[in-house]
């Protein structure tokens, strides 16, 4: 693994600047225990280990933070992702993610002209009745200007940085590789699939840095929402839209995060808080498709108590039979049915042979049991999802990737209610869209079409079983059936009963020099050396040498134990920063 680091000779100079900003924000310790510092010495790159004592005060999480800003975009992207991730991380270090900043300083239109003026076909004042020079946002992947269309339409326009995607894809290399020694040579972050975690991240990183995609988002958005009559999305003008550039039009209203001034524009904050939830509860129950990063400053609210939505490049999908879980499980949660969330639960978490922690499945019955007597309006969902991926990560299991994404929007969607509407309840708000979706799921059209649709995948099978016995059979007549047998660790348990029978024979050879040396020691005559038989002296001398071989692999292996694990024996319950 450690190998594959370092394949690639381009990605080396980045490997080296990464475990140096690592070693000076106080985690040297991670860059040891991932081999990174041996690695790049055989490459030739000399890395400094100062420990500067401000860094050295400062606590885990805050160096954390800081070293993913100053590595750059990709991490700064990760560190936002993994803020998400309740069922990861300990809280004070996602306080800590929360507060990474994407807003970085703007650059100078004279740097992005060219490819501008590349993907717009001409110079923006040809394709604009005016553009605006100065930016009006920026971020680690892009920068907003205003403009405005020879018909007058008003319109912001994004450009994606020039040249950011070369560094984000070497970032994304050197991550995924990470990610492959963390879990070979961190145990403890194994059941966490660090691999899966940074894959998936990949893909929406990918994914954001197509803006074209992102237009097809806001497309497919304001499709699925327009029956609410109330929600607005930024139409996308295609003609000048590519995956560098995009131009939509710019909705003008009142950010979330400007609650104060909702009263004096005449809006209703209480009717906004439920239009809001019902909105992101249709994207996320019955369409299967929703905003993932619903913030503040992500959303607008308009004239005539409509909210809008911007900013597509970060979405979740969740497939009808994910949607059905998740049904049973809110309902379980707002109805107070321990048994519903548990049995949820334990089928996302629970291993490939099915395995149910008991201990984690009465941990779950007894959370959901402590809030049956609770009234509707007083029970907060987001609290209760929060306590439920808390109670994951106790156990050291991890929710699937879209899930994490959908409770993260989940929750902020609850503290963007709560700010219009102090008396807002999700759970409230919630029950009669889930109710609903419920027995749209029970209509005898539905339950037709998942009966047809059983039909013929079982039709499908049938269909390929002749073809497949054939397979087999011909396997097994020319004696290629083989049945494979693996048990975990073995190799493992090999090298370890390999080099304990090697320090064995060292310690007998070692044990039989000492005898030789000793009797060689008392016969008269020979060769001597300082006055003493030189064969006794060189077998003393092999002697000594081979004790303090042995004595240095034990210390050895006994540090390597120590940093596999905490004290007692016991794995981390979670990640240490």
């Amino acid at each position: 693994m450690l190998s594959d680091v370092l394949a690639s000779t381009r990605d080396l100079g980045r490997l080296a600047e990464i475990a140096g900003i690592l070693i000076r924000h106080g985690l040297g310790d991670a860059v040891r225990r991932l081999g990174l510092a041996d690695a790049l010495a055989a490459a030739g790159h000399t890395l400094h280990w100062p420990h500067a004592a401000d860094l050295a005060r400062l606590p885990p999480p805050v160096q954390l933070r800081r070293a993913l800003e100053e590595l750059g975009p990709t991490f700064v992207k990760f560190g936002q992702i993994l803020a998400g991730r309740a069922d990861l991380l300990p809280p004070e270090t996602l306080h800590e993610l929360e507060q990474l900043q994407t807003r970085v300083p703007a650059l100078p239109l004279v740097e992005l002209l060219p490819q501008l003026c590349e993907d717009l076909g001409g110079e923006p004042g040809t394709v604009f009745a005016h553009f605006d020079p100065q930016p009006l946002a920026a971020g680690s992947i892009a920068q907003v200007h205003r403009a405005r269309l020879p018909d007058g339409t008003e319109v912001v326009v994004k450009i994606r940085r020039p040249g950011i995607e070369p560094v984000i894809e070497a970032d994304l290399r050197l991550l995924e590789r990470l990610a492959g020694l963390a879990e070979q040579r961190l145990p403890a972050l194994a059941p966490y699939r660090p691999q899966a975690l940074v894959r998936e991240f990949g893909r929406s990183l990918r994914r954001e840095l197509d803006l074209a995609q992102e237009g097809r988002h806001a497309e497919r958005m304001a499709a699925n929402l327009a029956p609410l009559g109330f929600v607005r999305i930024p139409r996308v003008h295609w003609p000048l839209t590519g995956p560098r550039l995009q131009v939509q039009e710019h909705i003008q209203g009142l950010s979330a995060q400007d609650v104060g001034a909702l009263g004096a524009a005449g809006l209703d904050r209480r009717l906004l808080a439920r239009r809001g939830a019902q909105a992101v509860l249709k994207m996320i129950v019955e369409d299967g498709f929703f905003h993932a990063d619903p913030h503040p400053g992500n959303v607008i609210y308009l004239p005539g108590n409509q909210v809008a939505f911007i900013d597509f490049g970060m979405v979740g999908r969740l497939s009808a039979r994910r949607r059905g879980e998740l049904l049973d499980l809110l309902l379980g949660l707002v109805q107070r049915e321990p048994e519903r969330v548990a049995e949820v639960l334990m089928d996302w978490t629970g291993d490939a042979s099915g395995a149910r922690p008991a201990a984690l499945e009465a941990e779950i019955e007894d959370f959901v049991d402590e809030h049956h007597g609770t009234p509707l309006a007083q029970l907060d969902l987001g609290r209760m999802l929060g306590q439920i991926t808390q109670i994951l990560r106790h156990h050291q299991l991890a929710l699937p990737a879209d899930l994490a994404l959908l409770i993260k929007a989940f929750i902020t969607l609850e503290g963007l209610g709560r700010a219009l509407d102090p008396d807002f309840n999700m759970a409230s708000a919630a029950l009669p869209q889930l109710r609903r979706q419920l027995r749209a799921g029970y209509q005898p059209a539905a339950l037709a079409r998942q009966g047809w649709q059983g039909l013929l995948g079982l039709g499908r099978q049938l269909r390929r079983l002749p073809a497949d016995l054939g397979r087999l059979l011909r396997r097994a007549r020319h004696g290629r059936l083989a049945v494979a047998v693996e048990v975990p660790h073995l190799q493992t348990l090999g090298r370890q009963l390999d080099r304990a029978a090697s320090r064995l024979s060292l310690a007998l050879v070692t044990a039989a020099l000492i005898i030789g040396s000793s009797i060689a020691m008392t016969v008269q005559g020979g060769p001597t050396l300082w006055g003493l038989p030189a064969f006794g002296l060189l077998g003393f001398l092999g002697a000594v040498m081979g004790g303090m071989w042995l004595l240095h692999a034990i210390a050895r292996d006994g540090r390597r134990a120590e940093t596999d694990t905490e004290p007692h024996g016991r794995p981390p319950d979670r990640f240490q920063d």
